[in-house]
């Protein structure tokens, strides 16, 4: 049986454990906090963000790690994620160690001015 896609942020939340959840938690505040205008969704069965309506990042938990998915802006900024598990548009990390905020928001405020170049 397919597991139900959660409706919310919040419900995707609830179902992690409470490490993942925190990390997750610490992240999600950081976005919010560097794209105060952009809206939260579900997207792919995972929380995101969009901006104008266009996706902009997304993050959720897997059973090893959390993640991250930002984009090409990981690859732009790749020489500041060196000590992350790092792929095409995505940030590994584990539930102990979450990504720092100044970290998160220069991603997103680098992502936000990629979308607008992109426009």
């Amino acid at each position: 049986m397919k597991p139900k896609t959660p409706k919310n942020t919040d419900d995707y939340l609830a179902t992690l454990s409470a490490d993942k959840r925190s990390a997750l938690e610490k992240l999600r505040k950081a976005i919010k906090s560097a794209a105060p205008k952009a809206e939260e969704c579900i997207s792919y069965g995972l929380p995101a963000f969009r901006l104008n309506g266009k996706f902009l990042v997304a993050y959720g938990a897997a059973a090893k790690h959390c993640a991250f998915y930002a984009g090409s802006v990981v690859e732009t900024l790749k020489a500041e994620l060196k000590s992350y598990d790092i792929s095409k548009g995505t940030i590994r990390f584990p539930a102990d160690s979450p990504l720092p905020a100044k970290l998160v928001r220069k991603l997103v405020k680098t992502r936000i001015e990629q979308r607008r170049s992109e426009a």
